[in-house]
């Protein structure tokens, strides 16, 4: 019980995020609780429902939501999500893992890179300080 409470608790912090739960959740559910990938995307996606619309409600609170162009997202994110579901209950689950995993270190390295440019624009500029004054 203990590792689903710090599962959820995980999930949904970087749900808050923006970075989205499933990162966690999946995997976790996967390898910690040996489902198949399949029934952790369903899990995900019903967990998904409330954690985004907390999340949205606090974004849009704070005005952090740009409200330009959100429409033909959402619409092409729902036809896309129903594509991906109808791809997703098709497929071996093997393949979903191993797409996820790939999924999963590509975001990971892009994550590093963008940071460690962050870093050296920052320490070009004479931003970064390293001393305990």
């Amino acid at each position: 019980m203990i590792w689903l409470i710090l599962v959820g608790f995980s999930a949904g912090t970087i749900s808050g995020m923006g970075i989205g739960g499933g990162a966690i959740l999946i995997p976790a559910l996967t390898l910690i609780f040996g489902m198949t990938q399949q029934n952790a995307q369903h899990i995900n996606l019903l967990y998904f429902i409330p954690t985004a619309l907390l999340a949205v409600r606090v974004h849009k609170k704070n005005g952090n939501i740009e409200k330009q162009g959100l429409l033909p997202l959402i619409l092409w994110g729902l036809l896309g999500a129903l594509c991906g579901a109808l791809i997703a209950i098709k497929i071996d689950a093997n393949y979903l893992r191993k797409g996820f995993a790939v999924f999963l270190l590509i975001m990971a390295l892009y994550e590093i890179r963008k940071g460690f440019l962050k870093w050296k624009e920052k320490r070009e500029k004479g931003e970064l300080n390293f001393s305990s004054e």
